[in-house]
């Protein structure tokens, strides 16, 4: 197949630090090619991916919804001059364009539930969207049609033998209250180990008031934290092969949660709270644990020591690969592409946004 992949203009495929959205892209571009698909990928021209196509030479940063209204403006315009068996759209504007495109569009939800994009789903032409977890598709409004998970290539991850968990707790991920990396940094001090904390703090995120100044600078601060602001791919993998366990604590429903996986594939295990995708992640007393507290925590890093990490790495490698992804994801467009001819809803259907009379 012939396959347009529509990434973001905000960050770079591969990110060169943090970026879910664009770090599945590019797994999945690269294992669509090595099953002998071809690609098209647009997205920001510093990437470095197969089949690259590019309207901004360097990623728009902070996200700026014109920006990605003249990328995915562009994208339609070099897809609509043919030669494309599918379109695999990874952000909402596309979908505005979906109508006048010549090829099916498949559209990943990346995000937690929205009302507003519930509204725009609802008066786009139909396309085939995918849930990455089976809580999101739960929670998806109109209900996504089927479920696949993320998957990332498990050679750019630790073998287990380069690392033997003998170190303290790591916590990765934007420092955002919704992440709720204090409570990382507290199960770590409660269970006598140091923590590597590797995020940087993003401000625009709905936190309790003075919740930064008051409670995350002081945890970051605290004699048992080493803190990095940025981790790349061999800081991550230096990090995973020493942690006894990558901690994911939660304060909402993630849709997946990618840095659990690449956890997994490194063969360290997780301890997460049991919300968004992480049940569906994390095997409980195999892969790590499913805990509900900072005490929880502490205890279960007592036992992640005792957990096989060959077997951790062995199981990821089965569930969690690209080319598991990119084979579930060639299942799909072909589903698209056996579909009826979608309809654009009339004016005035499906929608709820309050409108004037003339």
């Amino acid at each position: 197949m012939h396959v347009a992949i529509v990434s973001t203009p905000f960050v770079a495929v591969p990110p060169p630090a943090y970026g879910g959205t664009e770090l599945v892209v590019d797994a999945l571009a690269r294992a669509l090619v090595r099953a002998g698909h071809r690609v098209a990928v647009f997205a920001t021209g510093d990437s470095r991916v197969p089949g690259l196509r590019a309207t901004f030479e360097a990623p728009v940063w902070p996200p700026e919804p014109y920006a990605e209204l003249l990328h995915c403006r562009f994208a339609a315009a070099e897809i609509a001059r043919g030669g494309f068996d599918v379109v695999h759209a990874h952000l909402p504007a596309m979908l505005a364009f979906a109508g006048a495109l010549p090829a099916p569009v498949v559209y990943t939800l990346h995000h937690a539930p929205d009302p507003a994009l519930a509204r725009f789903y609802a008066r786009v032409p139909a396309v085939l969207r995918v849930a990455i977890s089976r809580r999101q598709a739960e929670l998806s409004s109109p209900p996504a049609h089927r479920v696949i998970h993320h998957g990332l290539d498990p050679v750019l991850y630790p073998d287990v033998r380069e690392g033997d968990g003998g170190g303290g707790a790591f916590f990765l991920g934007r420092l955002s209250w919704c992440k709720a990396p204090e409570v990382a940094v507290e199960a770590a001090r409660r269970a006598g180990l140091r923590i590597d904390v590797a995020g940087d703090v993003h401000g625009e995120d709905d936190h309790p008031e003075a919740w930064d100044e008051e409670v995350l600078s002081p945890s970051l601060a605290a004699p048992h934290v080493s803190w990095t602001r940025r981790a790349g791919l061999a800081d991550k993998r230096r990090l995973l092969a020493r942690a006894r366990a990558l901690l994911v604590p939660l304060r909402w429903e993630e849709p997946f949660g990618l840095v659990m996986i690449e956890a997994l594939l490194a063969g360290c295990p997780v301890v997460a709270f049991p919300l968004g995708a992480a049940p569906e992640i994390v095997v409980d007393g195999a892969d790590g644990f499913l805990v509900r507290s900072a005490a929880e925590m502490a205890a279960a890093l007592g036992r992640a020591a005792r957990l096989d990490r060959r077997e951790i790495q062995r199981r990821a490698r089965e569930r969690f690969s690209a080319d598991r992804m990119a084979a579930d994801y060639v299942a799909a467009y072909r589903a698209a592409a056996a579909r009826a001819e979608p309809a654009v809803p009339a004016v005035g259907e499906g929608g709820e946004w309050t409108t004037v009379a003339p």
